[in-house]
């Protein structure tokens, strides 16, 4: 499997728990609070949530500055995920990963006690710990207000040295997510377009194996 490609699917999933995660923080900030509560109360109030947005990688001391796109489809705990090439995606009960590229796939099943395992399940209470945050900046973005909000790990052994929760005002909706990495590395992830509470496909999360008939199928449950 390609690791990068993989490592860069479970930093995303970091911006999905964001998205619903929000009002669960340890409370620090109170300002801060009750906008990541605002925000966390209206993203419950949808059934379903399609997400198309813009994926930055820079690195200056190595030398890498990249940008790709990407969607995310989300359903309870359902989610189909497309970004750099790669399809993942969770039925409820399995996780299925698929990659064109090296014509592979692979299947595992989650397990909902596992802290290592970054799941829209998880999504409400991944900030419930750990976590310190702070009112920030406020940028006009194309007459948008935008508020963000610095979120540091308590955990010095994290990989994240920090994150910056960007949120319309107004539509209490997140606007951009910014990750800064201890090794250098900053991740953006800014959204295009949010819509909610679509007609979805009955097969939407449905992993239909006969399409794949030359690919190799990885099975780790």
């Amino acid at each position: 499997m390609n690791n990068m490609k993989f490592s860069k699917i479970k930093v995303f999933s970091l911006m999905l728990i964001a998205f619903t995660g929000a009002s669960t923080l340890f409370a620090q900030d109170a300002k801060a609070k009750k906008l990541l509560d605002e925000v966390s109360a209206k993203v419950k109030t949808y059934d379903n949530m399609y997400i198309d947005f813009k994926y930055g990688l820079s690195n200056d001391a190595a030398g890498i500055n990249q940008e790709t796109r990407g969607d995310v489809t989300l359903d309870g705990d359902k989610y189909k995920l497309n970004l750099m090439g790669t399809t993942q995606m969770y039925d409820g009960k399995k996780l299925y990963t698929v990659i064109p590229e090296d014509e592979e796939i692979t299947i595992s099943t989650q397990d909902p006690g596992d802290d290592d395992a970054i799941t829209p399940s998880k999504m409400l209470t991944f900030f419930n710990e750990g976590y310190t945050y702070k009112w920030d900046i406020e940028q006009n973005v194309n007459g948008r207000k935008i508020q963000y909000v610095k979120l540091t790990p308590m955990d010095s052994n994290s990989e994240l040295k920090s994150a910056l929760l960007g949120v319309d005002s107004q539509t209490k909706h997140i606007y951009r997510l910014i990750m800064t990495q201890n090794n250098g590395s900053k991740i953006t992830i800014t959204v295009n377009s949010f819509k909610t509470d679509k007609p979805l496909p009955a097969n939407m999360f449905v992993f239909d194996e006969s399409k794949y008939g030359d690919y190799y199928i990885n099975r780790l449950d």
